[in-house]
């Protein structure tokens, strides 16, 4: 099966997807796009077709509503768009780092290319790094993707990531208006990068803001009942009372203790949707997890959100490493971690 990452550059310590060619720090722009795979253009085309006429002839018509886009290097097709639809390239995904990194202390630590083309993106540390008790260190990045087949707006994303496992959690602040951590640019509009820039100004306060909340969560001791509830909540979407927690630590250790094949089937039962994902991230939590046994995460609210990002990040069923990067950051395991980021502040309200 071919892999969705195309290619991919790095620096520093292997990424937790173990994926792309290494490079030494503060390299110029120009050999991050060519080891990153992102030395190439998004070209346009006129959308045509093929019809037949009275004489049984070919005739090769314009259908002007539509543009094919492709690779400027290999030539692939990369999707059909509308005329409206204003393309981000691969080179403008890096460009937005330039003055970050030669003026402010950014540093670019990962940037590739999925799916082909049809997806891209750059991450950079900021700089900001804070750490829980138990010296447990996050440090705050800047994600900024986008992909030409309508599935991601180009789209900048303050992300922190757990230095003891390397899972990565989007920040997203509370009380304000939309996401305040977030930046989408629709790609009916034109995708202008200084004024990203100045929308994501406000990187002090949600990086302090997030630190805070985290702070917050590791100090919010939790029972094994509520920890069964808040993994309920997130895989499936519920909020048990006190009852049903009851019912459903008790169904998690006999998942734990029922053979794996019993197991497996038991979990396909729709009683019990989830249950290996959840019996899996209550074994994490309950100290088996990167860092579980940190004063931070043990029988704590951050320990649940440890467990669901570590899980997503790591140990989530994928087809390939690179399509559980894809999901982690943009798709389905985004979703849950956002979610259980959601169940966990509910804690501490």
């Amino acid at each position: 099966m071919a892999h969705l990452v195309e290619s991919m550059a790095f620096v520093g310590q292997t990424p937790w997807h173990g994926l792309g060619n290494q490079l030494i720090p503060n390299q110029p722009i120009e050999v991050w796009a060519k080891q990153a795979g992102m030395d190439w253009r998004i070209e346009s085309s006129d959308v045509s077709y093929m019809a037949e006429n009275h004489k049984q002839q070919n005739l090769i018509l314009p259908y002007q509503e539509q543009r094919v886009l492709y690779r400027s290097d290999t030539h692939e097709p990369l999707s059909v768009v509308s005329q409206r639809f204003q393309e981000v390239q691969p080179m403008e995904i890096l460009e937005f780092y330039r003055d970050l990194t030669e003026q402010s202390g950014f540093e670019l630590e990962t940037a590739g290319v999925l799916k082909g083309g049809k997806k891209f993106w750059a991450l950079a540390k900021t700089g900001q790094t804070s750490a829980l008790k138990g010296k447990d260190v996050s440090n705050g990045y800047i994600l900024l993707a986008t992909a030409c087949d309508g599935t991601l707006a180009t789209t900048a994303q303050f992300t922190s990531i757990r230095v003891v496992c390397n899972n990565t959690l989007a920040i997203a602040l509370r009380g304000q208006q939309g996401n305040a951590g977030v930046v989408k640019v629709p790609h009916s509009t034109r995708f202008d990068a200084e004024k990203v820039k100045q929308q994501l100004g406000i990187s002090v306060r949600a990086w302090d803001e997030h630190m805070y909340e985290m702070k917050q969560l590791s100090q919010r001791k939790v029972t094994q009942q509520e920890a069964a509830a808040y993994f309920d909540a997130v895989f499936n979407n519920t909020n048990l009372s006190m009852a049903e927690q009851d019912e459903s630590i008790i169904q998690f250790y006999r998942n734990a203790a029922m053979p794996k094949q019993t197991q497996s089937s038991r979990s396909d039962n729709k009683t019990e949707p989830n249950g290996r994902a959840m019996s899996k991230v209550m074994t994490m939590f309950n100290g088996h997890g990167r860092g579980a046994e940190l004063s931070s995460a043990k029988d704590t609210a951050y320990g649940l959100l440890c467990a669901i990002t570590e899980f997503c990040d790591h140990e989530r069923r994928a087809m390939s490493t690179d399509h559980r990067l894809d999901s982690a950051w943009f798709g389905a395991g985004a979703a849950i971690k956002q979610r259980g980021l959601e169940q966990a502040l509910r804690m501490v309200v």
